[in-house]
């Protein structure tokens, strides 16, 4: 029987994707009357929290900008805003909605778009980017990389070699340029395993450039830490995870490293009870786009298995809030020079 849970604090949603999520529903209901609100890729990469915006708000989500116009000659009544997802684009896409003639609202994480301005910036000065990620297809990458994608090179995190052929080994990458090279990493990346592959590229090249503001967020880094406080006093660490989220993945494979016993899932209902066969003690984790309430439906399904369970939650929550994005028109964006 499990005795006790301990909750990760922090956990659960971080200041982007709350500031996200508010931009889509704010923009569905002031703009209901336009239309169905467009959304380029999923808001935060969580399967619940895309199911809820379309059920509640009659959001329709997008791979490709063609969409729109094909789903419209079908009949759909779409309006004429899109929101850009938190995880960034490539300045290309925004162009694009602009030529089509709608107007945008861009949602992407602040931590986010400090790393394209970086991006922009080295670009501009002649450096040459190593760019540190866990797929090409991340679509945290493909914004970054957009920003300078002549001079950009992808890097896979040591431990991750190999899992995606577009990504170099960063034990062998090579650079035009050795004297000018600047290392950028995806935001929600393992935080030893990045630091330790940014030590790989320093001794490959001396004069490499590590921007003084670290790239991984704040929130990623939190919430590792919470698991790492948490995992010896644990058996068994289930962490709340969409399989498409970064950060969430990151903190099942560091919850299985240290406890030796972790497992993924999406809702209460994916818990099997050959998983708590001799666990006294089980560790709850979630990722950055996973909402809390998933979470306390695990702690109920554990309370009714003992209503004596002790709950223990120790760490500090967060305390950071991002401004909403503004709407901004066709015009806008095209006078921007994006």
């Amino acid at each position: 029987m499990v005795e006790r849970v301990y909750l990760a604090k922090p956990r659960g949603f971080c200041a982007g994707v709350v500031m996200a999520i508010e931009a889509v529903e704010k923009a569905a209901q002031e703009l209901r009357q336009e239309g169905e609100l467009v959304v380029y890729h999923a808001i935060v990469h969580n399967e619940v929290v895309t199911q809820r915006l379309q059920e509640q708000y009659g959001v329709h989500f997008v791979e490709d900008l063609a969409e729109v116009d094909q789903l419209r000659q079908k009949g759909r009544r779409l309006g004429q805003t899109v929101v850009f997802s938190a995880h960034g684009i490539p300045p290309w896409l925004r162009r694009e909605a602009a030529q089509r003639g709608l107007y945008q609202i861009d949602a992407t994480c602040p931590l986010v778009t400090k790393v394209h301005s970086e991006a922009k910036r080295y670009a501009k000065e002649g450096y040459w980017i190593l760019l540190i990620g866990d797929s090409a297809e991340h679509q945290e990458i493909k914004g970054t990389r957009g920003e300078a994608p002549e001079r950009t090179i992808l890097v896979a995190v040591h431990t991750h070699v190999g899992r995606d052929p577009r990504l170099a080994d960063p034990h062998t990458v090579e650079v035009p340029d050795p004297e000018k090279v600047v290392v950028l990493t995806q935001t929600t990346l393992s935080v030893d395993d990045t630091l330790a592959t940014i030590e790989i590229l320093k001794k490959r090249f001396p004069k490499l450039v590590v921007p003084s503001r670290h790239d991984l967020c704040y929130a990623t880094k939190n919430r590792q830490d919470a698991v790492k406080r948490i995992a010896p006093q644990v058996d068994l660490f289930l962490v709340l995870t969409s399989p498409t989220s970064s950060n969430g993945m990151r903190l099942l494979e560091l919850a299985q490293s240290l406890v030796g016993r972790a497992e993924r899932i999406n809702t209460v209902e994916d818990i099997q009870p050959v998983w708590l066969e001799g666990v006294q003690a089980v560790g709850i984790t979630s990722a950055a786009s996973t909402p809390d309430d998933l979470v306390q439906e695990v702690v109920a399904y554990f309370r009714q298995g003992n209503p004596g369970l002790e709950v223990i939650e120790e760490g500090e929550w967060e305390d950071i809030e991002f401004r909403q994005p503004k709407r901004l028109s066709p015009e806008e964006v095209l006078a921007s020079r994006v």
